[in-house]
């Protein structure tokens, strides 16, 4: 923490920060979710319990449920940064 940056700046850097990293993988899932969908169409086969379920489709799935994993930590990761009490300087010395 720069000497002149409140504890309340450094919370709302932080935010910020995670906020444009939710952001983006956001739009990451929403690109995973239109590859999954285009993968399916050209193998015909969209039941994911089916033996011939695209192999690539599957990949693609984890992925994103992997990014939503991580979307839902930072969301958390958010909701505590901003509705704890900020620490001050004094505290962590």
């Amino acid at each position: 923490m720069h000497r002149s940056e409140t504890a309340h700046e450094m919370v709302l850097r932080q935010a910020a920060v995670i906020q444009g990293l939710m952001s983006d993988l956001e739009r990451t899932v929403q690109i995973l979710n239109v590859d999954i969908c285009t993968e399916e169409e050209r193998v015909g086969v969209f039941d994911r319990s089916l033996p011939t379920y695209s192999i690539g489709a599957r990949i693609l799935t984890a992925r994103r449920n992997n990014l939503n994993v991580t979307i839902a930590f930072l969301a958390q990761r958010l909701r505590a940064i901003t509705v704890a009490p900020p620490i001050s300087v004094a505290e962590t010395a």
